[in-house]
């Protein structure tokens, strides 16, 4: 903070001067300068975003700045919080005052000081999830003074449109969560959906975003995706009504433990029978996000049409080529088939804790 230079001009009726005597109509003025010093406390971040992945560790950095005049303070008070989507409210992830320290909710055992130094707030997050991505905040208070900070923590991960058996524009806000959770992923944030974008995604479906709004990617404007004569950028329906609105919804999912692998398997199945295969094998069946996510960030590549969990058929293309979606990487859709035919394989997921 920039110290404050404040001038007060005070009037002053002082009597039994000789100054009053000889000019009784003259007021005097004193003028009086005030300086408010800068704060003694505040608390800064050497970088304000950490990249992690699921199941990994991150740091998040807080540093206190202390002057020397202050005393020193065993109870100074570290608190970290985890701001929501919508920044309208703070969760508790955890509090640190002298020996006392206590973690809360999902994050309980999962997180705690790093303590390099007295100094150092910054906050250590263990076998990170899903749910962990988002904006932190670092609040250190000491006596009457106190300093915050902010960081973010993002995830390397995949952004993939989804909709359920039921069609297009089924779901509300809480249907939506509910179907990513389903496909080991979470209803995707703006800045997800953006880099995305940057990255060429283009889908001409509306879909919910974890801050209840509604929004697409479109880098080929064309006709029925608002317009041919638009820019590129993402078209949003701003923030919706969650229970009564219904659209598609944006799902993110990042690295997994385990193995995703498409069952060789000497017929062709149904989907009862792909169930059932997938766990003869030591296995379930795999989720649309485990596709995605082996896809996008392993390189997995199969032409073989499969079942997935959803009872969706799909197949993960990420080198194109004649036959197997010969103009771009992609996962490939083929619909909700009916599930009593034998016309496809199936893709299973084996988990390692």
């Amino acid at each position: 903070m920039i110290p404050v230079l404040i001038c007060a001009v005070i009037s002053l009726s002082v009597a039994s001067t000789d100054l009053d005597v000889l000019y009784p109509e003259l007021e005097h003025s004193r003028t009086i300068y005030v300086t408010e010093n800068g704060p003694r406390l505040s608390v800064v971040a050497e970088q304000t975003k950490v990249v992690s992945r699921r199941g990994g560790n991150a740091t998040l950095p807080c540093k206190i700045q202390r002057d020397q005049s202050l005393a020193p303070n065993r109870k100074m008070r570290i608190k970290w919080t985890k701001l929501t989507s919508d920044y309208l409210k703070e969760v508790d992830v955890f509090v640190a005052m002298d020996y006392h320290k206590r973690s809360y909710g999902s994050f309980h055992g999962r997180v705690h000081l790093q303590g390099s130094s007295p100094m150092d707030a910054s906050l250590v997050i263990t076998e990170i999830t899903l749910e962990d991505y988002g904006r932190y905040k670092c609040e250190v208070i000491d006596g009457l003074e106190d300093g915050t900070v902010v960081v973010s923590l993002d995830l390397e991960g995949v952004i993939f449109p989804y909709f359920p058996r039921l069609g297009r524009y089924n779901l509300n806000f809480y249907d939506a969560d509910r179907a990513c959770r389903d496909q080991d992923a979470i209803v995707a944030s703006f800045d997800q959906l953006y880099d995305a974008w940057r990255g060429g995604m283009d889908w001409c479906n509306a879909g919910w975003l974890s801050d209840g709004s509604v929004q697409y990617p479109i880098t080929t404007p064309r006709e029925p995706c608002g317009g041919k004569n638009t820019v590129p950028g993402i078209r949003n329906y701003g923030l919706r009504d969650k229970d009564k609105n219904h659209y598609d919804v944006f799902c993110f999912t990042s690295h997994y433990k385990g193995r995703f692998y498409y069952l060789i398997h000497p017929s062709k199945l149904t989907y009862d029978e792909a169930v059932r295969a997938c766990q003869k094998d030591g296995a379930q069946i795999a989720k649309v996000g485990q596709m995605f996510a082996a896809w996008k960030l392993l390189g997995y590549d199969r032409c073989d049409a499969g079942w997935l969990a959803d009872g969706s058929v799909r197949y993960p293309i990420f080198n194109p080529r004649r036959r197997c979606s010969p103009t771009e990487a992609a996962v490939r859709f083929s619909g909700f088939p009916d599930k009593k035919h034998k016309l496809y394989g199936v893709y299973c997921f084996k988990g390692h804790n």
